[in-house]
């Protein structure tokens, strides 16, 4: 992490007074305070990055101790304990970092992440519509995009095809709703839109089993052999004991 070296530096020269405006201890300025918390709380983000979580809660913990009530670290924390498999101590935290700042898309759609991943997918839709009322924010095409995952997830399946499209309408790489439409349209005997969806998808994705089972049945539909036979080797090496792959065997 090309930062750290420059985090470190800012850290020690906050912690211990080395200053070119004078003599005064910065820790004993509210500015001095907030600038060691920051540089903290982007200290952990840099371990946690690195996948290094434990590293990571030291200079997290010291962001807490210098503000209790930093949303930055607590969010930054639950992402930690998210990591490692604590989901009570990354749920206590994500609300704490929601109490402070309850509107923040961002923070709504990560927590809404951490729900989703835990299965609770009907506070996951709530939490995602919170974060989707903020028009202006620039990861706006993603929430809808996790809003038709979560929707899926809940059988609601044609309001999880019109967030799937809205999201194309925001960012129309976005790989996730691209699969999703693409096998919505074949379930739905859309073939050509069907093509074009997977087409996209492949062009910016890698290949799973579900994508390689409905690449296989696309050009099956197409009448295109070769590729078809591919994609069915593709699946059979890479993804054997898939039930897609025992799907696309049944279909032979």
């Amino acid at each position: 992490m090309t930062l750290r070296p420059a985090l470190f530096l800012l850290i020690a020269s906050l912690l211990t007074g080395c200053v070119s405006t004078g003599d005064v201890d910065p820790m004993r300025t509210e500015k001095g305070r907030n600038d060691a918390r920051d540089a903290y709380i982007q200290l952990g983000i840099g371990y946690l990055q690195q996948g290094a979580s434990e590293r990571a809660k030291v200079p997290l913990r010291k962001a807490l101790e210098l503000d209790s009530s930093s949303a930055d670290a607590h969010v930054a924390l639950a992402m930690v304990f998210q990591m490692e498999m604590e989901p009570e101590l990354a749920d206590q935290h994500f609300r704490r970092a929601l109490s402070q700042r309850p509107d923040d898309a961002r923070l709504l759609n990560n927590y809404g992440g951490f729900l989703y991943e835990q299965k609770r997918y009907q506070e996951a839709e709530e939490r995602y519509q919170q974060a989707a009322k903020d028009n202006l924010y620039p990861e706006r095409s993603r929430v809808f995009e996790n809003l038709g995952m979560t929707l899926t997830m809940l059988n609601k399946r044609e309001e999880a095809k019109t967030y799937f499209e809205r999201s194309l309408r925001l960012n129309s790489r976005q790989p996730r709703a691209l699969l999703e439409m693409a096998v919505m349209s074949y379930e739905d005997k859309q073939y050509v839109p069907a093509r074009n969806y997977y087409d996209s998808y492949s062009q910016i994705s890698a290949q799973n089993a579900r994508s390689l089972l409905l690449g296989t049945r696309l050009a099956t539909i197409f009448d295109d052999r070769d590729r078809a036979a591919s994609l069915g080797l593709q699946l059979k090496r890479l993804y054997p004991g898939t039930p897609e792959y025992q799907q696309y065997l049944s279909e032979q």
